[in-house]
């Protein structure tokens, strides 16, 4: 029976994490555009890897369903690496909750009841997550743990209070970390880990067009102003997803792993602070 490593979302940062943890393993490139994930593959199965590809819409549970019995149907699931999502340069409020936030919520509910013993997850959120003001413990406690199916009809989710695609992503992405640490404990008793990476800009087709966006003037500041000063690459994101994911990232579960070359820092502390 093979490993299997499922990549949601068949980009930049998935690859670099999937190479760095895949090997001797069958990767499952999902995407919801099948060229993405068939251009994906050929980048892989050239490299040796063993993959297979399939379409998935995270803010389907029909689809998400199909995408975990596909996974299943080839071998034991051993790894989940969810790096799928839009930006606020690429919806509306709406489609944001729906893809960022339901959709992994969704994500990691099916996905824990089938991650085997010794397995891990990832999951891809951002350094928009640390920048929103801080929440209630009630709702931070509503975001980690509110049954999947009624995440949406929270009263703070309603789109009357959200109405910014900014803040859309910024509450998706803080819920993203929440739901993991929720979910680290149920991921426990299946013998397995989750944990989050909130990368800041990395160069990937998603931050090329937020810098070619509305928001492009502030990106180009937020690098110009952070400590290290540039932007990050997806290698970078592999380096630390594959520490998680493997036996050195043993002792690590229920984490968020911030890494922004210092933007956030800034943002509070430095140069980047709000006037």
């Amino acid at each position: 029976m093979s490993q299997v490593i499922v990549v949601i979302g068949a980009g930049s940062i998935g690859q670099a994490i999937a190479r760095r943890v895949s090997a001797g393993k069958h990767v499952l490139l999902a995407d919801l555009r099948q060229e993405t994930a068939d251009a994906a593959a050929k980048v892989m199965s050239d490299a040796g890897f063993a993959v297979s590809t399939t379409t998935v819409d995270v803010s389907s549970r029909e689809s998400v369903e199909a995408l975990v019995a596909k996974a299943t149907s080839i071998g034991d699931v051993f790894g989940m690496i969810h790096a799928a999502g839009v930006s606020p340069s690429q919806a509306p409020p709406a489609a944001i909750l729906h893809v960022d936030l339901y959709g992994t919520a969704l994500l990691l509910e099916q996905f824990g009841k089938v991650i085997v013993e010794g397995g891990s997850g990832i999951v891809i959120a951002s350094q928009s997550g640390h920048r929103l003001h801080a929440l209630t413990a009630e709702e931070d406690k509503a975001l980690a743990t509110t049954p999947v199916e009624e995440l949406m009809a929270l009263p703070m989710l309603s789109l009357d209070k959200v109405t910014d695609s900014l803040n859309a992503y910024q509450i998706a992405k803080r819920g993203n970390s929440l739901r993991v640490k929720a979910e680290a404990v149920n991921w426990a008793k299946r013998g397995a880990r989750v944990n989050t990476i909130s990368p800041g800009i990395i160069m990937t087709p998603l931050a090329n067009d937020e810098l070619s966006g509305p928001r492009g003037e502030g990106y180009r500041r937020m690098i110009d102003l952070s400590p290290v000063g540039r932007a990050g690459t997806p290698d970078e994101v592999g380096v630390l997803g594959a520490l998680l994911m493997g036996r050195d990232g043993a002792f690590i579960t229920g984490s968020d792993f911030l890494m922004d070359g210092g933007v956030t820092a800034s943002w509070f502390y430095g140069e980047l602070a709000p006037k």
